[in-house]
C-alpha cells in the first residue's frame, strides 16, 4: 500500500477516511435492509436515506431536499443529464476540457453536429466567456450548457458561477460536474444552479456513490436518470446503497476539517523550485487552479519513465485524467491548452490531500530532481 505521504493523485481518488470507514460500517453492520422493501426494519432503513438525504441537502446548501438524487457516482449522474437533453432537438454546449464522462457522454447522445465546443484560453485554461455569451444568445438552439467547476488535469478553476447566470439569463439549462471542486474548495453557491454533480471517492467516500441535484424548479422537470425502479422519487432506478451514502456524507462533513489554507502555499513552492532548477513549465499558471494541482511539462523524456521511477521511489502520480490513461490517444484537456502532441507525452499531473504540506511537496520536488539526474545520465 502506497505511503500517503507520498500519493499525489487524490485527483483521480482518495483513500477512505476514518469518518467515512465508520459510517459505512456501522450503516451495513445495522441497517442492511432494502429501503424500498414493506416491513418495519426496512422502514427505518428509508426513513435513514431520507435523513441522509437532508444531510446532504444542507452541506450542499440546498434548500429542497428533494432535489438531491443518489447515483453511483458523477459518471452515472453527467451521463444522465446529457442524455436527458438529448431528447430535444437542439445543440448542447460544453467546454472542450471537459470530462471524458460528459465529451464522451455528448458525443454519443447527440453526436459531434450537435455539439458546441467552448474553447479555453490556453495560458488560464478557463473558458472564453465572450463565446459563451454567442452560445447563449441562439436561445431554444441550445439544450443546454454544461461548464465544469475545475479541471481535474490543470486544476483550472472555471468562472462557472458568470456562466451559470448567462444561462439563466438565457433561459437555457445549465450543468456543472462539480466532482473536483466539492470537498477541496470552500462553499460554492451551487445550489443555484440548474444540474450539479459529485462523486464521493473524491473527497475521502467510498468509491460507486455520488449525487446528481436537480433544478430548484425540479417538480417540472421530467427528468429520469435510470429506469427500472420507483427509488429516488422516480428519479433513478435501483436500491439504493444506503451504507455507501452514509460513508459519502461522513467524508464531506470531513472534508471540511482537513481545509489547509497553507495548501496552495506548498504547491507553490513546489512549483517555484522545479522551474528554478531546470526546463519545467507548469500548464495554466496564469488562471486559479485548485490549491492541490500541478500539471507539469517534464524536460525530456517520456512520462511514463518519470512516472516507474517516481514510483520505485515511493511516490504516487498520474500522467493525466485517469479515464484516459493509457487510451494512447492525446488528452483533450491539453490539445485545449494548445500543447504539442510530444509535449503531452512528457506531461505529469501531481495532486496533493490532507496532511500533505511542504515537507511532503518538497519532498516529491527530491525525489523529480533524483530522477531527473538519472535520466539524463542514461
Amino acid at each position: 500500500m502506497i505511503a500517503l505521504e507520498k500519493y499525489f493523485d487524490h485527483n483521480s481518488t482518495t483513500p477512505l477516511c476514518e469518518a467515512a470507514r465508520e459510517a459505512w460500517l456501522l450503516m451495513a453492520d445495522e441497517h442492511w435492509e432494502n429501503p424500498s422493501s414493506l416491513y418495519r426494519e426496512a422502514g427505518l432503513a428509508r426513513r435513514l436515506l431520507d435523513d441522509l438525504r437532508e444531510e446532504l441537502a444542507e452541506e450542499l446548501a440546498v434548500e429542497d431536499a428533494e432535489r438531491v438524487v443518489f447515483t453511483s457516482g458523477a459518471t452515472e449522474a453527467n451521463n444522465a443529464v446529457i442524455h436527458f437533453w438529448s431528447q430535444g432537438p437542439g445543440m448542447v454546449a460544453i467546454s472542450s476540457v471537459e470530462h471524458p464522462c460528459v465529451r464522451a457522454a455528448a458525443a454519443g447522445f447527440f453526436g459531434r453536429d450537435r455539439m458546441i465546443d467552448i474553447e479555453v484560453d490556453p495560458l488560464t485554461g478557463q473558458v472564453n466567456l465572450d463565446e459563451v455569451e454567442r452560445i447563449v444568445a441562439m436561445g431554444a438552439q441550445v439544450e443546454g450548457v454544461s461548464v465544469m467547476a475545475a479541471n481535474n488535469e490543470t486544476g483550472t478553476i472555471q468562472p462557472w458561477d458568470v456562466v451559470a447566470e448567462l444561462c439563466r439569463e438565457a433561459g437555457i439549462p445549465f450543468h456543472s460536474d462539480s466532482t473536483q471542486w466539492i470537498g477541496k474548495e470552500p462553499g460554492g453557491g451551487f445550489s443555484q444552479i440548474d444540474f450539479f454533480t459529485g462523486s464521493a471517492h473524491k473527497f475521502g467516500g467510498p468509491k460507486g456513490v455520488g449525487f446528481l441535484v436537480l433544478p430548484e424548479d425540479f417538480d417540472n422537470c421530467a427528468f429520469i436518470g435510470q429506469l427500472g425502479g420507483p427509488q429516488e422519487n422516480g428519479r433513478r432506478g435501483g436500491t439504493e446503497d444506503l451504507a455507501g451514502i452514509a460513508a459519502m456524507i461522513a467524508a464531506l462533513k470531513n472534508s471540511a476539517n482537513t481545509e489547509d489554507p497553507e495548501e496552495a502555499a506548498a504547491r507553490d513552492q513546489f512549483e517555484q523550485a522545479l522551474e528554478e532548477a531546470g526546463d519545467f513549465r507548469i500548464v495554466g499558471k496564469r488562471g486559479p487552479r485548485l490549491a492541490n494541482t500541478s500539471m507539469i511539462i517534464l524536460p525530456h523524456t517520456r512520462n511514463l519513465k518519470w512516472l516507474t521511477r517516481l514510483s520505485d521511489r515511493g511516490f504516487g502520480v498520474s500522467t493525466g485524467s485517469a479515464c484516459s490513461a493509457g487510451a494512447g490517444n492525446p488528452s483533450q484537456v491539453m490539445m485545449a491548452m494548445d500543447l504539442e502532441y510530444e509535449e503531452m507525452s512528457r506531461v505529469l499531473r501531481i495532486s496533493g490531500g490532507p496532511g500533505q504540506g511542504k515537507k511532503e511537496w518538497m519532498a516529491l520536488f527530491d525525489a523529480i530532481q533524483e530522477v531527473n539526474l538519472d535520466l539524463l545520465e542514461e
